[in-house]
């Protein structure tokens, strides 16, 4: 593209290009060296058009050589006067297209600078009348491309437009060589670096030919990276250089990178990239997966979509996040104003509730005041009063000698009476000039020191984890957690229950955690559970009621967690034997405080006639001894003869009848008619064991090495176990 911006006169990069009547692009300083004129209307060219440090437009005629003096042009004057080529007619038309801007009309004269030029042609004199009340003509511009000339109006070169855009395609493109000029090898260890002749698209990196060779050569991993000249840099003339690639470097997308000739038909799935039918020919993707690659384009266009699908899909969660945070920096603008005016409004109380209290305390310290001053000025009067009766009698004494005879007896009186006046004590002040008030100001200093905020706000509401909640037989878990952006602090939480029945609700944990699990609740009832937060601020609100429903029939197995160490578990944790020749003590993974409960237990082995124990216990049982033998528990323990209930270390109700391998035992829990009783094999043993037994009990078993216990779970009613007798659950 350099060539289209070269000026076709000076050879150079267009500057100021203005455009001819011919559409033809040439400079402006070029214009002014190729524009003629005549000498004879030389006085009115243009000042545009006057060369500079020209000679006089006479002596520039005079002037041998000049090219418009008498020479060719002259000459070709006389010819076309004597009627040699050219009538009267021909010279006006020819005369009316110059004036017009073009000119069809071009002999074999050159101007000094080699470019054609159109020779003045007198006009008839009507013609040259009117031209000279037009102004000045006679000068004129040849395209040097297409060789039209263009006669040059008052306006001179100006009457020409400036071709703008060709100017700023000149100024855009002398900007990108020299950036090209500037792109340095980004890897050269010269000083200055070499100018950088590639720059690869994958690596984003400038190399020069050196660096290139050494550090990116076209093999392995860099042979599918693609190579384009440096930003700025021109393409290659004629568009594509043959090998698939454009003037900008890039590669054809639909051409293959390892054959040029060969347009991508094929995807391999195990490489991952398109092929073309050459690559499958050569062998190296014989094994792999390949797919045609408008199937393989459709694949990769639904994964895209279903990616953008979800892209799309966080995008609406990020704008309707985006707008709550909108709202939350007008509810942050909105609170903080209430909180400034009520800050405000607490201080001024504070203030207030000072001046009133200085104003009490100045009434106090003006009232001692005032208290003092009577107290002292009562005494200077009197003393004064004192002081003058002495002085007065002094005067008499000294004044009157001639009648102290007839006076001294009252006089001395006086005396008296005076020096009792001024006992002990009169001469001292009733009050001190010392205040005896003292302000503690410290405390209230400090408490002002230590003013802050403090919780203003109860605790908010916690939500309940529905998804965490749930039931396993009379157990339930709940779990909550503190609503998004909540800053109050929390100190601890409160779980309510009811009691499965529609009553009210009561308090079952209390503390920090926010996850709780309660046990020993009743089978198939139906509990109502809600929690609130506290902290130093008091209680907060509820949360929303939780509608729990508790196992209709209890599925339990032998808990691991809370069994002797001697115990073993197997099967599940269905089967139980010991490690030790002593008595230990498993228990059930359930509780029972309601309903009635039945279960069986078959004995799996039996040898040297032990004696194993069935019945149910509390939660804190004695584990390392005979179920029974405690208060915490109620059993049954039998041999393969009798058998005997055990409650407290109490023998009673001995039973012929034991056990063996293969028997089944059956414990038959009653908390409706709070009793219990023990089956073998199908058949009551004994009378009802135990009256009266209320609370929360679990499933109990003991028994050493000699036994081999399991749970049954499976029988004929769906894998529940059936009561004798009437087949109740």
């Amino acid at each position: 593209m350099e060539e289209e911006l070269k000026c076709p006169v000076c050879g150079s990069l267009f500057r100021e290009p203005i455009i001819l009547p011919c559409s033809h692009n040439v400079c402006l300083p070029c214009a002014r060296t190729i524009a003629v004129q005549t000498p004879e209307n030389e006085q009115h060219l243009p000042a545009l058009l006057q060369p500079r440090g020209s000679a006089p437009p006479a002596a520039a005629a005079a002037a041998p050589g000049s090219g418009l003096g008498p020479g060719p042009a002259a000459s070709l004057d006389s010819e076309c006067a004597a009627g040699g080529g050219v009538d009267h007619a021909d010279k006006l038309s020819l005369h009316s297209e110059t004036d017009s801007g073009y000119g069809s009309y071009t002999p074999s004269l050159k101007s000094p600078n080699g470019v054609r030029v159109l020779p003045l042609v007198p006009a008839p004199p009507g013609a040259a009348a009117a031209q000279r009340g037009a102004g000045p003509s006679g000068s004129s511009l040849t395209c040097p491309q297409c060789h039209r000339s263009a006669s040059l109006d008052q306006r001179g070169l100006r009457g020409f437009q400036r071709n703008r855009l060709l100017e700023a395609i000149v100024q855009r493109y002398q900007q990108g060589r020299a950036a090209a000029a500037a792109a340095k090898c980004q890897l050269c260890d010269r000083s200055p670096p070499e100018p950088a002749v590639v720059l690869c698209e994958q690596c984003d990196v400038l190399y020069c030919a050196a660096c290139q060779l050494r550090c990116h050569p076209a093999r392995g991993p860099f042979a599918k990276h693609r190579l384009v000249p440096p930003p700025g840099a021109p393409g290659p003339p004629g568009g594509d250089d043959g090998g698939g690639k454009g003037a900008g470097g890039g590669r054809k997308l639909s051409t293959c990178a390892e054959h040029d000739l060969e347009n991508y038909s094929m995807y391999c799935v195990s490489c991952r990239s398109p092929v073309c039918y050459q690559c499958l020919e050569d062998g190296r993707h014989g094994k792999h997966d390949v797919k045609a690659l408008g199937a393989a384009w459709k694949q990769h266009k639904a994964q895209l979509s279903q990616a953008l699908n979800g892209v799309s899909d966080k995008a609406k969660e990020a704008k309707e996040f985006l707008v709550q945070l909108k709202n939350l920096l007008q509810q942050i603008q909105e609170n903080g104003l209430d909180y400034e005016a009520c800050l405000v409004a607490q201080c001024d109380a504070l203030v207030d509730a000072l001046t009133r209290q200085k104003a009490k305390l100045l009434t106090k310290v003006t009232k001692e005041r005032e208290h003092k001053l009577k107290v002292s000025a009562a005494l200077i009067t009197v003393l004064s009063l004192v002081l003058s009766s002495d002085v007065l009698l002094h005067l008499q004494v000294h004044h009157k000698p001639d009648g102290l005879f007839q006076i001294s007896d009252a006089l001395i009186k006086r005396v008296q009476v005076s020096q009792e006046q001024w006992v002990k004590g009169a001469l001292e002040p009733k009050v001190s000039a010392e205040f005896d008030l003292t302000l503690d100001s410290e405390p209230l200093l400090q408490a002002i020191h230590q003013l802050d905020f403090i919780q203003m706000k109860l605790p908010p509401i916690p939500l309940l984890q529905l998804e965490k909640c749930c039931t396993r037989n009379n157990s339930v878990t709940l779990a909550w957690r503190m609503p998004p952006l909540s800053h109050n602090p929390v100190d601890g939480y409160i779980l309510e229950l009811d009691d499965g029945d529609g009553g009210q609700f009561r308090e079952v944990y209390v503390g920090k955690e926010t996850l709780c699990t309660i046990d020993g609740l009743h089978f198939n009832s139906t509990y109502n559970a809600r929690v609130k937060a506290f902290n130093s601020s008091g209680v907060g609100p509820y949360s929303k009621t939780v509608i729990l429903q508790t196992s209709d029939v209890a599925w339990f197995t032998f808990d691991p967690s809370s069994a002797h160490r001697d115990i073993v578990l197997s099967n599940d944790n269905q089967t139980a034997t010991c490690s030790s020749y002593d008595d230990r003590v498993v228990l059930g993974t359930a509780a029972f405080s309601k309903g009635v409960h039945y279960w069986e237990l078959h004995v799996d082995r039996y040898d040297n006639h032990p004696d194993p124990a069935f019945g149910i216990a509390r939660i804190n049982v004695v584990k390392d001894m005979m179920l029974g033998k405690d208060d915490k528990a109620w059993a049954m323990y039998v041999d393969n003869n009798r058998s005997w209930f055990m409650h407290c270390n109490s023998h009673t109700n001995r039973t012929e009848g034991g056990v063996s391998k293969g028997a089944t035992v059956g414990v038959l829990l009653d908390l409706n008619k709070h009793n219990l009783t023990f089956y073998i094999n199908g058949q009551q043993q004994g009378p009802p064991a135990f009256e009266n037994v209320e609370g929360v009990f679990m499933p109990a078993l003991s028994l050493n090495r000699n036994v081999q216990v399991s749970l049954l779970t499976k029988a004929s009613t769906n894998g529940k176990s059936q009561k004798p007798e009437d087949g109740g659950i």
